[in-house]
């Protein structure tokens, strides 16, 4: 029993080591940044100052934990999430820790005592060690708690509640006068119950007129952009130039396959058993993992080659190896019933192999040696010239998203681009198609760019702007037609225009993005047409067909239980809006930046500190 305490007592270590480790983090003086050191903090959050260490060794448990979710090794894209994520929990954290001291929130020993004795962690809810009848037993654990077992953990664990019950001190604080009205609680019941059934007219300005009513001279275009600057605003954007090298399998690759398969199966006819081959050398884990079993198929499921092979080669005989989309195959028939086939096989892919490898290899170190992680731009041209390859554009790279060649999602060049400085080139990007190089060759800054850079962008706007006068104008004459007796099912099918009913829906489900489309629903009585509602995304012509009242019986009968519900609610959403708001507020100093460079950049400064 001790032995699965112990064990016990590991779990729940680990479980909470994570919330210890930021509590760690927030309360460490950083000594040698007190003392001149300038490359040991990452920053500060509310004055004070994040060590290096800290924040890596952080960043580090994140990534291993995303790595461990995921599967795979995580990009760097994937890492800079992580240490986004880092960064964001301290600033959190922080931020509660300046709300406690300037609060005066405080917690006690006995308080922590208390806790930790009656409110066991979730982890060990369903343990079976704490389990009487099938019931947790606080008993058990109270009595773990005075245990040997249990001195690893209860540390651990009064970090943990210790934050925890600060917490909820504080948000008590924030959220004790939440108090909603008996009129607040009627609207509010109205907005969940009433319920209106629609059919809506849209006049969508990109569909109501075509581009060629409404052209634009680029004095027009230029006159928009100056008084429109805030449509403009983009994120910092990079451009960037690449070459690639494809790694494409050639001739002799295939060949090299079909030799490897011809050996194979010249093994199994020596004596070797199919079922263990195909689990030694089979690329198809899947059915390498059964022996090369498949299972039993019928026709059109398979590779036509394969299909072929599997439908006329005798039972029990191997297959000279078949050519098919995905490499050579060795197949055996085990049984065959009527249009249905049972049979194992063992692929062998067609790979990059021998001395067109080492080839392509050579290629890649040539680039590289010439090329990657340089900071003068004429290399990058160079390396091009000597190895014959094309330089091109790709698209261009808004911060936060990922680097595109055409419809092709490159990894990892969106996060080195915002590091690297224009005329650097980073790392050889390797996939299993190509490796890519990339060149910083200029980086937008946050703002509204030039007209030059984004002139098709305003063309869009200017023009979409003219549409809107053009589709007020058919909007006039769809209630003209309404006026004159059509319905507006009639008026619109008449114009072109979508028309739609929409089920009874409440203002808390709305089909509709806008608020003053929802807001117009239920203005009206049932029967009624709106006038045109213009919203951003368009104009739109609505009528009532049916409006359902809410209960005012059912509103009395329960109004003390959705007191208590909707004022919980109320106090989560305070809670929820407070916490946002001492983060958005909190000072900050972020060094990151000048931390993480780009290997360029790192290799151009000495290990005296001072740049080359």
């Amino acid at each position: 029993m001790m032995q699965a305490f112990r064990s016990l007592a590991t779990k729940v270590a680990a479980a909470v080591f994570a919330v210890l480790m930021l509590v760690f983090v927030i309360t460490s003086v950083d000594w040698s940044q007190v003392t001149g050191g300038s490359q040991t903090t990452v920053g500060e959050i509310n004055g004070v100052r994040i060590q290096l260490r800290q924040y890596q060794a952080m960043v580090q448990q994140e990534t291993e934990r995303r790595q461990r979710q995921s599967g795979h090794t995580l990009s760097a894209e994937e890492v800079e999430e992580a240490r986004k994520t880092v960064w964001e929990e301290l600033i959190r954290q922080q931020s509660l820790e300046k709300e406690y001291t300037d609060r005066g929130i405080t917690v006690g020993p006995d308080e922590i005592a208390e806790a930790i004795q009656q409110s066991p962690p979730n982890e060990l809810l369903q343990q079976a060690e704490f389990q009487t009848d099938g019931q947790f037993d606080i008993t058990k654990y109270q009595r773990w708690l005075r245990s040997s077992a249990a001195i690893q953990v209860v540390p651990v664990l009064e970090a943990q509640y210790a934050e925890q019950i600060r917490q909820s001190k504080l948000l008590r604080v924030v959220t004790a006068d939440v108090y909603i009205s008996d009129a607040g609680l009627w609207q509010n019941w109205k907005d969940a119950n009433e319920k209106v059934t629609l059919e809506v007219a849209a006049l969508l300005p990109r569909s109501v007129v075509p581009d060629s009513a409404v052209p634009v001279t680029d004095a027009d275009l230029r006159k928009y952009y100056e008084e429109h600057p805030d449509e403009f605003k983009r994120p910092a954007t990079a451009y960037l130039s690449y070459v690639q090298l494809l790694r494409a399998a050639d001739q002799s690759d295939s060949v090299a396959a079909h030799d490897r398969a011809v050996v194979l199966r010249k093994e199994i006819l020596d004596g070797a058993p199919f079922d263990e081959v195909a689990q030694r050398e089979s690329s198809d884990s899947a059915s390498a993992a059964k022996g090369g079993d498949l299972g039993e198929f019928g026709k059109g499921s398979m590779d036509p080659a394969f299909e072929r092979t599997a439908f006329s080669l005798p039972i029990g005989t191997v297959s000279a190896p078949v050519l098919s989309a995905f490499g050579y195959h060795l197949i055996k028939v085990e049984s065959r019933s009527g249009a249905k086939v049972r049979a194992r096989q063992i692929l062998v892919p067609i790979e990059i192999t021998g001395a067109h490898r080492d080839l392509l290899d050579a290629r890649a170190d040539s680039l590289e040696g010439l090329a990657a992680d340089k900071l003068d731009p004429a290399a990058f041209d160079t390396a091009a010239r000597i190895l014959g390859l094309r330089i091109g554009q790709a698209l261009p790279l808004q911060q936060g998203s990922r680097a595109q060649i055409g419809v092709q999602v490159i990894p990892d060049a969106g996060v080195w681009a915002f590091r690297a400085k224009p005329g650097e080139s980073g790392e050889i990007i390797e996939l299993s198609y190509a490796d890519f190089l990339f060149r910083l060759d200029s980086l937008q800054p946050e703002g509204v760019p030039p007209f030059d850079k984004i002139r098709p962008a305003v063309g869009s706007a200017a023009r979409n702007a003219r549409k809107l006068e053009g589709t007020r104008r058919v909007g006039e004459d769809l209630l003209k037609r309404i006026r004159e007796g059509s319905t507006l099912a009639q008026a619109a099918t008449a114009l072109g225009l979508p028309h739609q009913e929409f089920a009874a829906f409440s203002r808390v489900n709305p089909p509709f993005p806008s608020a003053k489309v929802v807001g117009t629903a239920f203005g009206l009585a049932p029967g009624k047409t709106s006038g045109l509602i213009e919203t951003p995304e368009g104009l739109y012509v609505l009528r009532v067909i049916k409006h359902e009242p809410v209960d005012s019986a059912a509103f009395a009968t329960g109004i003390d239980d959705y007191r208590v519900q909707q004022i919980r609610l109320a106090r989560q959403d305070r809670a929820r809006s407070y916490l946002e708001a001492i983060t958005a507020t909190a000072k900050i100093v972020d060094r990151r930046a000048d931390i993480f460079r780009t290997e360029a950049q790192a290799e151009a400064i000495p290990t005296n500190g001072r740049r080359s």
